[in-house]
């Protein structure tokens, strides 16, 4: 080493981290973060922790706290290769609020966390952009966060983002498995596209077949990007609305995400019931079709992958289906009878949680993620 390279100093800036960059992007952020806010928010950026009053919490009888974390996975490539990036905060905020309303809980607010090679102020403003939108539909409140830059362990157009949120619900209307009775109807909620699950498949079946981003597909109306990058659709304020209205009794929701529809439904059933679903009721969108085409993706790889085209699954008696189906179709949202829950027989009875085994109709999957739950089979075929 030469005396003149010895006495270069080194800086926070020289070993990559430009904290200047970082000051700016939360100039920039700003106004996105104050639409996304409830009045029990206190105070504003730049605290060290975020401040939420909790006194509509301590009247409540016997308040439950939820929280979950989740991040995007490998579509956030998706975004980085087209250099849009605001879809990607709104699919982060839906991965997150949309697992705390499964258990019935209304999401209260969230925090975000950004990893990233490089600041680029702008950049980070568009995804914390995206996310104060969720969360403003919502109805949740973006009570802070943390851009990290990472040199040398990400490139610098590299980033990541995960979240956290928490809710709260009365211990009395906690939602699950211990209400499902077998007579039950499953109902599904229309998913938005892809959402957010199933990436890496997704991305390996274009890569094999040499597809670009910026091809024009005639069966999605769109570009290839453009479809990829469709944001995750945020149900919170439509599944508390239908839990709240009166002659309705929702038992158990779905969130249907990484494992699919029937591994996910499993999830939230008692062990001792079966919920059959028929691929009769529904017809998923073409990008379905074409990630199955295009990579020659067995069906059942398919289908324990990506969400088909159903992005929550609701469970409630059958005599309330109507009325159910009628409010969320009045929000918006696709809406049908999707199967039935009965009592489990056969050998499938005692098969293995998180597993699956065969009857004589077809393939019946068993609890997921741990949880030893009920199970589901999916029949049929979709139409045509």
């Amino acid at each position: 080493m030469t005396s003149q390279q010895s006495e270069q100093p080194i800086t926070y800036a020289s070993a990559g981290v430009d904290v200047e960059a970082g000051d700016r992007a939360v100039e920039l952020m700003k106004a996105s973060v104050r639409s996304a806010t409830r009045p029990e928010v206190l105070g504003g950026l730049g605290g060290f922790a975020g401040l939420f009053d909790a006194s509509a919490i301590a009247r409540m009888t016997r308040p439950v706290l939820a929280t979950s974390t989740d991040g995007v996975g490998t579509k956030v490539a998706i975004a980085q290769a087209m250099d849009v990036h605001e879809t990607i905060g709104y699919d982060l905020v839906g991965m997150v609020v949309d697992d705390i309303v499964v258990c019935g809980a209304e999401p209260l607010f969230m925090t975000d966390y950004i990893a990233t090679g490089s600041v680029v102020p702008e950049r980070i403003a568009s995804v914390v952009a995206g996310i104060a939108d969720a969360c403003h539909a919502a109805g949740v409140a973006l009570v802070g966060g943390e851009t990290a830059e990472h040199p040398g362990l990400l490139d610098p157009d590299e980033y990541d983002v995960a979240g956290a949120a928490t809710g709260v619900v009365e211990y009395a209307d906690l939602l699950g498995p211990e209400r499902v009775v077998a007579g039950d109807v499953v109902l599904a909620l229309g998913s938005s596209g892809l959402h957010s699950n199933g990436y890496s498949l997704v991305r390996r079946v274009v890569d094999h077949a040499g597809w670009t981003l910026d091809r024009h597909v005639p069966e999605l109306g769109r570009t290839l990007g453009e479809e990829l990058l469709e944001p995750t659709r945020v149900y919170t304020k439509d599944l508390l609305a239908l839990i709240r209205t009166d002659g309705i009794d929702v038992h158990a929701m779905s969130h249907v995400t990484g494992g699919g529809l029937a591994a996910n439904l499993a999830r939230v059933l008692p062990p001792g019931l079966l919920a059959t679903v028929d691929r009769g009721s529904w017809l998923p969108a073409p990008v379905f079709g074409l990630v199955r085409d295009l990579g020659h993706v067995p069906v059942s790889d398919l289908e324990r992958t990506l969400n088909m085209g159903v992005g929550f699954a609701v469970v409630l008696p059958e005599a309330q289906a109507d009325h159910a189906m009628d409010v969320l179709r009045g929000r918006g949202l696709a809406a049908w009878v999707l199967g039935h829950v009965r009592d489990l027989d056969g050998p499938a009875a005692t098969g293995t949680p998180g597993g699956s085994a065969a009857d004589s109709s077809g393939e019946v999957v068993r609890g997921a993620k741990g949880v030893d739950g009920g199970a589901v089979k999916v029949v049929g075929r979709h139409p045509r």
